[in-house]
């Protein structure tokens, strides 16, 4: 069997065995966002990123920034399920009103990290960018905001969590994959789409940031989180949910083949998604921290540093490398 292949029956495997909630892009994706974004942070703003993040005593992820970009889904894990809407904001296809999605906007609790429970990603990085650009925010809830931006950003360009089809947002759809097993389709999004772009973290985040050029990075930074949001569902409207299921949770349903041309569709749009993620996180945390957007992107230049730590948690695997871009821009 192939070793592609094989990658892919163990994963299904794993995930059977073990059902876990939804994680968009999976740890390596919100490692790879993190990195390229600390290439395009200010002096100031990684410096203080820094700073924050060395007075945190908390375990469930390493102390960088890089592991704690996966902070708030391990936060979740650990029994704290009132942050588990939060993550995504389920744009329903037949019906896309952002409003409805996201709970009518509530109004946020204080701090916002108390809630409301009912609430989405789209509030969430708003709320949580507004406390860390408050100096006056107490240090400890200054510091959770930005764990969670950390985190939430990313999640808002995962496509599957900005769109659903009444499957919440696609892990009712089975898929059968080559070589056997199975895995459902937000699954899939969260971990293949983005193990099959390259061999592992650093070099991954190292070859997406050398593809991002200026205009890319000028167009990306416009707009706001309800119009990134907007996006992803585009995103997923017109890659994701191409793979020819059909809407709802029903039982006995029969596993989906994926069309052919769907894994070089989905690797190319979850690869810009992540390069957008990457220096739309730079640009909220350079607002608040820095007063600005504007940095020097270094990122591929420091990826091999950054990353070093991430990648010792990597095993090598053996995929297909991103080298140029094609899909969704």
């Amino acid at each position: 069997m192939p070793l592609r292949n094989m990658l892919k029956l163990v994963l299904a495997s794993t995930l059977l065995a073990a059902p876990l909630p939804a994680l968009a892009w999976g740890h390596e994706g919100h490692e790879v966002i993190a990195t390229i974004a600390r290439g395009y942070l200010t002096p100031a703003a990684r410096a203080k990123v820094d700073a924050m993040l060395a007075t945190d005593t908390d375990t469930l992820t390493g102390p960088d920034m890089i592991a704690r970009s996966t902070w708030a889904d391990a936060w979740r894990s650990a029994g704290h399920r009132e942050t588990a809407s939060w993550h995504f904001v389920d744009v329903e296809l037949d019906h896309p009103d952002l409003a409805s999605a996201c709970f009518s906007f509530p109004p946020q609790a204080q701090p916002p990290s108390a809630g409301p429970a009912q609430d989405c990603v789209v509030d969430k990085v708003d709320a949580f960018a507004a406390e860390l650009a408050d100096a006056a925010t107490p240090a400890p809830e200054r510091l959770l905001a930005l764990k969670y931006l950390l985190h939430f950003v990313g999640d808002l360009h995962q496509p599957l969590h900005a769109a659903d089809n009444h499957d919440r947002g696609g892990n009712c759809v089975t898929l059968s994959l080559d070589g056997g097993g199975t895995m459902n389709l937000h699954a899939w999004w969260d971990t293949i789409a983005v193990q099959e772009l390259g061999p592992d973290t650093a070099t991954l985040a190292a070859t997406l940031a050398a593809r991002i050029t200026p205009a890319d990075r000028q167009r990306w930074e416009q707009g706001t989180t309800r119009d990134w949001a907007l996006e992803s569902f585009g995103v997923a409207r017109a890659v994701a949910y191409q793979a020819g299921s059909a809407p709802g949770c029903g039982t006995g349903v029969m596993p989906v083949t994926l069309p052919p041309g769907y894994d070089a569709a989905a690797q190319a749009a979850a690869a810009v998604q992540i390069e957008r993620a990457g220096v739309r996180l730079a640009l909220v945390l350079n607002r608040a921290l820095d007063g600005t957007g504007l940095a020097s992107p270094s990122t591929a230049q420091n990826t091999s540093s950054v990353g070093g730590a991430t990648a010792k948690h990597r095993s090598k695997r053996r995929h297909h490398r991103v080298t140029q871009r094609g899909g969704v821009q």
